[in-house]
C-alpha cells in the first residue's frame, strides 16, 4: 500500500470528510483492521481565505508549497490537495515537491466520462465557477462542456461556502436556494452538476435531486485509494 498525502484544513470540515472516506474505502477493501496509511499536514484557514479574496495567489502558493514539502518529508507516495479552490496553484505546489499530484479535476473529469455524460453545470466558491485553472481543465484535458450558474446565483453559492459551510453550518434555506440553482443549471442544458466544492457535500446529496451529482471529494477520495492500493 503506497502512503497516501493530503494537504488539508481548507476547510478542516471537508478534510475530515476525506480522513474518514479514504479509511472507510481501504477498510472495505481489504477488510479486517485495515486502514489508510496517511501522512495529513493540515494548514491554518483563515490565513489562505484572506490570501485568496486579496488575490494573493501567490504568496498562497507559496504557503501551500511549503506544507506540501513537509508532507512528502513525511513520506508520502503522492498529493492530494484537499480543496477545488486551491488547485489554482497546484503547478507552484507541483513545482516544490517531488511526488505527483493526484489532481481533483481530472478524476472528476473520468467519473463523468465513465458515466456518459457530456455537458455539466459546476458549483463552487467564485473562484472555481469563474477563473479558468479548473473549468478549463474540464474544457481542454478533457472535452466537457462546463456551465455556471449568472453572477447573482454565483455570488450566493459562493456566499454559502464561506459563510456556512466553512463553518460547520448546514442551513435548509441554503440548501433550497442551491436546489434552485441546480434545476437552472439542469434546464439550461447540465445533464449532471460537478459539486466543485468539497463542503457542497455538506449541504447537498443525491438524496436531494434527481440531477446527477458528483461529488468531488468523494471521487478525490475514491481515486487515492485505488492509487494507493495499484488498482
Amino acid at each position: 500500500m503506497q502512503t497516501i498525502g493530503l494537504l488539508g484544513g481548507m476547510s478542516w470540515e471537508s478534510t475530515e470528510l476525506y480522513y474518514r472516506s479514504i479509511n472507510e474505502l481501504v477498510k472495505q477493501k481489504l477488510g479486517g483492521l485495515h486502514s489508510a496509511k496517511i501522512v495529513l499536514v493540515s494548514v491554518d484557514f483563515q490565513e489562505i481565505e484572506t490570501l485568496q479574496h486579496q488575490k494573493r495567489w501567490e504568496e498562497a502558493g507559496k504557503l501551500l508549497a511549503k506544507a506540501a514539502q513537509q508532507v512528502e518529508a513525511g513520506g508520502a507516495d503522492f498529493l492530494l490537495i484537499c480543496t477545488n479552490t486551491m488547485h489554482k496553484v497546484a503547478s507552484q505546489i507541483e513545482q516544490a515537491i517531488h511526488i505527483p499530484i493526484l489532481h481533483l479535476a481530472d478524476a472528476t473529469a473520468v467519473r463523468i466520462k465513465q458515466r456518459g455524460l457530456k455537458k455539466v453545470g459546476l458549483l463552487g466558491t467564485n473562484f472555481t465557477m469563474e477563473q479558468d485553472f479548473y473549468k478549463g481543465r474540464l474544457v481542454q484535458k478533457h472535452g466537457l462542456d462546463v456551465i455556471v450558474p449568472p453572477a447573482q446565483d454565483r455570488q450566493l453559492v459562493h456566499q454559502v461556502i464561506y459563510d456556512e459551510l466553512c463553518l460547520g453550518k448546514v442551513v435548509d434555506r441554503s440548501r433550497n436556494e442551491y436546489l434552485r440553482i441546480i434545476d437552472d443549471l439542469q434546464a439550461a442544458g447540465a445533464e449532471g452538476i460537478i459539486e466543485g466544492c468539497t463542503e457542497i457535500v455538506m449541504l447537498v446529496q443525491q438524496e436531494h435531486t434527481s440531477v446527477p451529482l458528483f461529488d468531488t471529494t468523494a471521487i478525490h477520495a475514491e481515486a487515492a485509494v485505488e492509487r494507493a492500493l495499484g488498482n
